[in-house]
């Protein structure tokens, strides 16, 4: 027997301090001349603002533009989400997010409400193929020059221009623009969640490599292959297939918590449904039962997802199977004597022996009618295998799906032709099966035309579970001549939040599942605050009497409510309501979780009447109170009757 040593040394602090580091920053860990090291030029950029140069000589990914795409993902915004209250659906209570937007500004919005929430992200990002476009993140210019610059003159403040395979950085352009991305995305992933990135052959080997420089080597999952059908195209051989490439944030939580990933096998419903049939109405009589179950496999078309599951074709007591193998793996096991139950003569032993080499553990099987037995003893016994028992699946690494077949369902769904290329949502319900369940949290920051949110509300309708999603997508215009132009589509927020809206729709008739068919509706803006809020410096006496009131004019309620949100980690998609206290607008998030009030005329009543609820949050404007006097009042009022409160004020 072994027994541990005392290790009778004091701590490796150093070896310690390292992992902190690495767990902290893994793109700062790197290969030195005697083994894993910190980057330590890099990890002075993570903790600076402004470009730290430096000419280190050591293995991994370099680009021009590389710590001008980290300042890009540290630096902080002032921006905020405002709701869109016409645009939503069950904006109240619904638990899934539409936000119109840029995703770099948004994923920073996220980081404090989501940070360590999402269980599963999912991006198909633009391909770099030379025919699309990238997002331009210039930090180093303010708002008008970028606008200029990029030849952008709409609402939207959009950010995308072309990059062209003759560009001098090509490559380094796209890299820049998914790098401060996917660095953002990773704080908002759970401890047991991955990333999903779809791409094609022109970037894989890049993305593989930013992709190890920001979640690490080590936590790769592989990559999945979406095989989509021949393409007949002038190269010289035809790529008929694309990549979703994916990394665990931690693959060692997986391993701690032996999560492993699961895929429920397709047909199965239509399995179910035929034996519930077949039960109902010939009850017990199982010979009946199979023969039958066996006629309708035969009866299938050979492309039904049903039939691969043929061999479950026998009935008994406990429900589907199929005869398995109940010999010895590898061959040499036991032989010995088992009686056929009805001949009472020794059954045909298997060429390898049994698979146990307890004959009473057999018997006992036998005994609990596990076995399955031939007509006589001159068959080979099988042991019963249960559907029920392996409805579930290892995922495979390859998916066979025509590419047009999603395209098919968008237009009949939409009843247009809209969308270029869309993702088909049937692949994607895949993934999310495998490692998501009731109540996890999806993210999909190039959400397109949101064939993710449609493959969740699918997945959760078939399942009845309540999965949620958040789709970011920028509202990219739509060219004038097209169909979806015509159709009344400006930009492509308007076909993704129609698509959800459809979709949930024909998911709710077909399953009526009680499930979350709403979303709300978010879309990015300047900060409700008046510029004199961030920038006091700018400004001198004579004109600050133009901000008594430190928001903007144009701003609501449920504006500075999102903000505030945003700014008190609080998730977006909290339960809302609306309730009149003392004749003033209140808003309550997650029951008692916050209370907000922008009202104004704030006063000692009106604590008093808040505070026999105990939040846990208050917030109010700074010029709601009735006068200075009650602003103090109230503080002091809520600490006597309610200490539990934190309140704030904008």
């Amino acid at each position: 027997m072994s027994i541990d040593k005392l290790d009778l040394s004091s701590p490796d602090l150093a070896n310690q301090n390292f992992e902190k580091l690495a767990a902290l920053f893994p793109n700062c860990v790197t290969e030195g001349a005697e083994g894993k090291a910190i980057d330590f030029d890099l990890l002075k950029q993570e903790l600076s603002h402004a470009v730290v140069e430096g000419n280190k000589e050591r293995y991994r990914l370099e680009w021009p533009g590389k710590r001008e795409a980290i300042v890009t993902a540290n630096l902080p915004t002032t921006k905020t989400l405002r709701p869109v209250r016409e645009d939503s659906v069950d904006f109240d209570n619904t638990e899934n997010l539409y936000i119109e937007g840029d995703n770099l500004e948004v994923l920073k919005l996220l980081q404090e409400s989501y940070l360590g929430k999402i269980k599963m992200i999912y991006i198909d990002p633009p391909y770099n193929t030379g025919k699309d476009f990238v997002y331009k993140d210039n930090f180093s210019k303010d708002a008008q020059e970028e606008l200029i610059e990029s030849g952008q003159k709409d609402e939207y403040n959009q950010r995308l221009v072309a990059n062209p395979e003759t560009a001098g950085r090509y490559h380094s352009d796209w890299l820049s623009m998914m790098y401060p991305r996917l660095k953002l995305a990773r704080n908002l992933l759970k401890g047991d969640g991955a990333i999903f990135v779809s791409c094609d052959e022109s970037e894989h080997p890049r993305l593989r490599q930013m992709l190890d420089d920001i979640f690490g080597q080590g936590n790769l999952v592989g990559d999945l292959v979406w095989a989509a059908g021949k393409k007949n195209d002038s190269r010289l051989v035809s790529i008929s297939h694309e990549y979703i490439v994916c990394y665990a944030k931690n693959v060692d939580v997986l391993k701690e918590k032996k999560i492993i990933w699961r895929q429920r096998k397709k047909g199965l419903e239509e399995i179910y449904a035929q034996y519930n049939r077949l039960q109902k109405h010939y009850k017990d009589d199982y010979e009946t039962m199979t023969s039958q179950l066996k006629d309708w496999f035969k009866n299938l078309s050979d492309g039904h997802p049903s039939k691969a599951h043929k061999h479950y074709s026998h009935i008994d007591k406990r429900g589907i199977y199929f005869p398995d193998n109940i010999s010895w793996p590898g061959g040499g096991g036991p032989k010995y004597e088992v009686l056929h139950p009805k001949t009472n003569k020794p059954v045909k032993v298997p060429s390898r022996g049994w698979m146990t080499s307890d004959p009473k553990k057999l018997q006992k099987w036998i005994d609990d009618d596990r076995v399955h037995f031939g007509s006589d003893e001159n068959k080979v016994p099988c042991i019963k295998s249960y559907l029920s028992d392996r409805e579930n699946e290892t995922p495979y690494s390859v998916f066979y799906q025509d590419g047009r077949a999603a395209s098919k369902r968008l237009r009949t769904l939409m009843e247009g032709d809209y969308f270029d290329f869309p993702k088909d949502e049937m692949v994607i319900e895949e993934i999310v099966e495998m490692l998501t369940d009731a109540d996890d949290i999806i993210l999909d920051f190039f959400a397109g035309s949101s064939t993710s949110a449609h493959s969740i509300l699918a997945l959760n309708g078939r399942e009845k579970k309540n999965r949620k999603f958040i789709q970011v997508q920028l509202p990219e215009k739509i060219d004038e001549k097209s169909g979806a132009y015509k159709a009344g589509y400006k930009n492509i927020c308007e076909i993704g939040k129609e698509r959800i809206r459809r979709a949930a729709k024909k998911i709710k008739e077909e399953t009526n599942a009680d499930i979350d068919y709403g979303f709300r509706v978010y879309r990015l803006d300047s900060s409700n605050m008046q510029d004199v809020y961030y920038k006091p410096q700018d400004y001198d006496q004579g004109n600050l009497d133009l901000f008594a009131d430190n928001v903007k004019s144009d701003r609501t309620a449920d504006d500075l409510l999102a903000q505030v949100m945003l700014d008190w980690g609080l998730p977006l998609s909290l339960k809302i309501e609306q309730v009149d206290v003392s004749g003033r607008k209140v808003f309550k998030v997650a029951e008692n979780s916050l209370y907000a009030c922008f009202d104004s005329g704030i006063d000692e009543d009106f604590a008093k009447a808040i505070t026999q609820d105990e939040p846990l949050r208050i917030v109010f404007k700074d010029s709601g109170f009735k006068n200075d006097t009650a602003k103090v009042n109230v503080k002091q009022l809520l600490k006597q009757l309610s200490p539990e409160t934190e309140m704030k004020v904008i």
